[in-house]
């Protein structure tokens, strides 16, 4: 098969279509490209008619493979599977606008499947899948009536650009997406900054402009490679059926719209017509003469059009509807909020039969929804879920999971809404509105954005203005046009336009337009656009009667959100171990807390208690030790001879010295002190290497007759506190000096223990260990008096090692600072 390539600039970037390479089995096949995005289109239909349905069976399939931007999916599977919210608006886009294109009567099975192959991350694929899925009907034998086209509209700096960046999108302050022929809109949908209706329609001429490039485009690549157009034909009705359904019906027809009924009496008073002539029919049509015909569908079938066509024409002739209602009229609206006690936010918002309940519920940034596509993952505050439970049109069908039209009509709402949302910085918290749709006669997504917008005002969000939406329809015959304000279900199904608007009361905030025929003017759009504003402005009234601004307070059950701010270098402290430490501050605070790269860290809780526990604990975990502070430690551990190891602060911990503990001599730690206690302690000194001499002693009042000690310093490595002499091990104070190495006095200029030159016996003859004379009697090891003396001088009586009679006083302490030979941590 021969390669056809046809090709135009956009943006700054060449847009191709290109047959013949691809899926050559497919009816047609186009890869387009723009950029480095490359998005394949196929369309199949299946060559024999479906009789068993008489509506169009089209189904659209829009798909993104992550390998398009070099990505694995995530989860457990590593593949592709159902598809996403984003591929599901994806589809959508592309169906709504072709589906008008197909001629009636069209019964064939046909398939439109979109598949992105190639993403760059600057031009988005979903608009160029809707231009692929026209070309490749366009040049396939399925008959469509186009080419149509669509475009994504965005302006930035009040330039209007046409199929803009990813980061175009990001810094404008409308974007449009559009679809239509060359000489009509037939699709609109996207969401805008409180802009004008003039400055919606002049995005709307800007589209319709690059629309008609497009599909001039597509109209070269048809005559490159176009197919001829398959012929089918709609079956024949049994001869003079149309006749004979016609005289039975049309006179009660004419009654029945006219009466201005609400919708159950309208809809139980065709089910008795559509019944009663079926059996009046039956008497001259007999089903078993006709087995290629479904006499019953046939005569529905018959009566329902016979029904549109009365309504349309009393619409246009006698400018009445079927409630009864002039065409600009909006049927009668209740507001009601707070009625739901537990909800942090409630509202209910009745238009007629169309009703939705909306809850506003708040949480926090780890509430938010993370979205993993082609683009870099990112996460969204603010959603909002739609709900369309089949009880709210009176009928009962099985529920299948989150529908297309679902998620269509909640993301419109939540375009809607979401321009006037607050500031993150303001308002940090994760927003989430539900609304379940209780009625529905007409525009259940309009109701929820009243009802979403009410919602949160009563919750005490301060979201800036109010918001309320309005869904307009259209009667067109030839060149009488009627444009309806608040359509119902049956006008929105018997007529030719659904077209709705939402926005504040200085502009509009989203719009959604699909046409059942091939187009309309840009005036009627204008039309359409000035009676949606009356009409919008008319339900903002009625809202703002009932709470015009957001509530003073948050609702008692929802979380309350505490900022505080610490040093950048701490975060790793608060959030400790693989995330330890800020878990246990949540569980023993219940709160819940999130830190961001710039050191803010916010605090959710329900009560304020909780929240300021939690507030106590970071701020002790990044406070800083300062000397003289007092503090509450715990002790940590006992170091007999030596002292106790006592954490002042979050991993901070010093040594609180024996000699620091009390006024008193201490025989035994351990008499004083257990493992677990909390004490009030001092903090006397931050040493050069960072070490933490602790006191307790000078918390405690002075005993009479005591005089106060001058604090003579801690050791080289230990930082203990004081003596005359200090452990021998571990350089407790005194003349000695620390712990193995260093000089230090023991007696004369004797140096460090285990390293370092010293004099360890000054001007002294010590005498061989082994005895003998010497100046000095020392004696024998193994026993007997001797005066030996102490080791830093002065006359003591120590007495042999092994025993004898000396007042030697404990190894572990005393009036002398020294510790035991062995053992302790060489870290204090």
């Amino acid at each position: 098969m021969e390669i056809h390539k046809v090709s135009t600039e956009v943006n700054g970037a060449e847009l191709s279509l290109e047959v013949g390479r691809f899926a050559r089995l497919a009816d047609a096949a186009v890869m387009v490209r723009h950029g480095d995005t490359m998005v394949l289109v196929t369309v199949v239909a299946n060559p024999d008619q479906n009789k068993m349905v008489d509506f169009l069976p089209l189904t659209v399939e829009y798909r993104e493979k992550a390998s398009a931007a070099g990505k694995i999916p995530g989860g457990f599977f590593k593949r592709e599977a159902r598809p996403s919210e984003h591929e599901i608006l994806s589809a959508r886009m592309i169906d709504r606008p072709i589906r008008p294109m197909f001629p009636k009567g069209w019964r064939h099975e046909t398939q439109v499947i979109a598949s992105v192959y190639s993403y760059d991350q600057k031009h988005e694929a979903d608009v160029l899948a809707a231009v692929g899925a026209s070309a490749a009907l366009s040049i396939s034998r399925i008959p469509f009536d186009g080419p149509i086209a669509e475009v994504r509209v965005a302006r930035i700096d009040g330039e209007f650009v046409c199929n803009p960046t990813h980061e175009q999108i990001e810094a404008c302050d409308m974007e449009l997406t559009m679809a239509g022929t060359a000489d009509s809109v037939v699709m609109v949908e996207g969401g805008a900054q409180e802009i004008s209706e003039d400055e919606f329609v002049e995005a709307l001429e800007f589209g319709k402009e690059q629309i008609s490039m497009l599909v001039e485009l597509q109209n070269e690549l048809v005559k490159l490679c176009g197919a001829e157009k398959l012929e089918f034909s709609l079956p024949e009705l049994p001869e003079g059926l149309e006749e004979a359904v016609e005289s039975l019906v049309v006179e009660q027809m004419k009654e029945q719209v006219r009466a201005g009924a609400p919708k159950e009496i309208r809809t139980e008073r065709r089910r008795t017509l559509v019944e009663e002539t079926r059996e009046k029919i039956k008497e001259s049509y007999d089903p078993e003469e006709y087995p290629d015909h479904d006499i019953d569908k046939i005569v529905g079938k018959i009566v329902g059009d016979i029904e549109k066509r009365e309504m349309r024409s009393m619409i246009l002739k006698e400018g009445k509807r079927l409630d009864g209602r002039g065409l600009e009229e909006v049927r009668p609206i209740n507001v009601e909020v707070g009625i739901l006690p537990h909800a942090h936010g409630s509202a209910l918002f009745t238009r007629g039969e169309t009703q939705s309940l909306g809850t506003t519920t708040l949480g926090t940034k780890l509430d938010e929804q993370m979205i993993d596509g082609l683009r870099p993952t990112y996460t969204k505050r603010f959603l909002l879920h739609y709900n369309f439970p089949p009880f709210s049109t009176g009928e009962a069908k099985r529920i299948m999971g989150t529908s297309r039209r679902e998620i269509g009509h909640g993301h419109l709402a939540q375009r809607a809404l979401e321009p006037l949302l607050p500031d993150s910085d303001e308002f940090p918290y994760t927003i989430r509105i539900v609304s379940d749709v209780l009625m529905s006669n007409g525009s259940s997504s309009m109701a929820t954005v009243c009802s979403g917008s009410l919602s949160m005002f009563q919750a005490g969000i301060p979201f800036k203005k109010a918001v309320s939406g309005i869904a307009m329809g259209l009667i067109k015959e030839e060149d009488d046009v009627a444009i309806l304000s608040d359509i119902l279900g049956d006008e929105d199904f018997l007529g030719d336009m659904d077209f709705k608007v939402a926005g504040s009361s200085d502009g509009i905030t989203a719009c959604q337009m699909d046409m059942k025929i091939q187009g309309i003017s840009m005036e009627v759009v204008k039309r359409a656009l000035a009676q949606a504003k009356a009409a919008r402005l008319h339900i903002l009234d009625k809202m703002n009667e009932v709470i015009s601004e957001p509530a003073p307070d948050l609702s008692p059950f929802a979380p309350r959100l505490t900022t505080i701010t610490i040093p950048t270098e701490t975060i790793g402290a608060v959030i400790g171990p693989g995330g330890e430490t800020i878990r246990k501050i949540g569980n023993e605070s219940g709160a819940t807390i999130n830190i961001e790269d710039d050191g803010r860290v916010i605090i959710a809780a329900v009560s304020g208690d909780s929240a300021q526990i939690a507030v106590e604990m970071i701020k002790m975990l990044v406070r800083q030790p300062e000397e003289g502070e007092v503090y509450t430690g715990t002790v940590k551990d006992i170091r007999e001879g030596l002292g106790a190891i006592v954490e002042f602060l979050p991993k901070k911990q010093g040594l609180l010295h024996i000699s620091q503990i009390d006024h008193h001599r201490i025989e035994f730690v351990a008499d004083v002190l257990k493992v677990g206690d909390k004490i009030e302690i001092k903090l006397l000194e931050i040493q050069n290497d960072g070490k933490f001499r602790l006191s307790r002693k000078a918390l405690l009042p002075l005993p009479e007759g005591f005089e106060p000690e001058e604090d003579r310093g801690g050791g080289r490595r230990y930082g203990g506190g004081g003596g005359d002499r200090g452990g021998r091990r571990y350089g407790g104070g005194g003349d000695r000096g620390g712990y193995r190495g260093g000089d230090r006095d023991r007696g004369g200029d004797r140096g460090g223990y285990r390293g370092g030159d010293r004099d360890r016996g000054g001007d002294r003859d010590r005498g061989p260990r082994g005895g003998g004379d010497r100046d000095r009697d020392r004696g024998p090891r193994g026993g007997g008096d001797r005066d030996r003396g102490p080791r830093d001088g002065g006359d003591r009586d120590r007495g042999p090692r092994d025993g004898g009679d000396r007042d030697r006083g404990p190894r572990d302490g005393g009036d002398r600072d020294r510790g035991p030979r062995g053992g302790g941590d060489d870290r204090y």
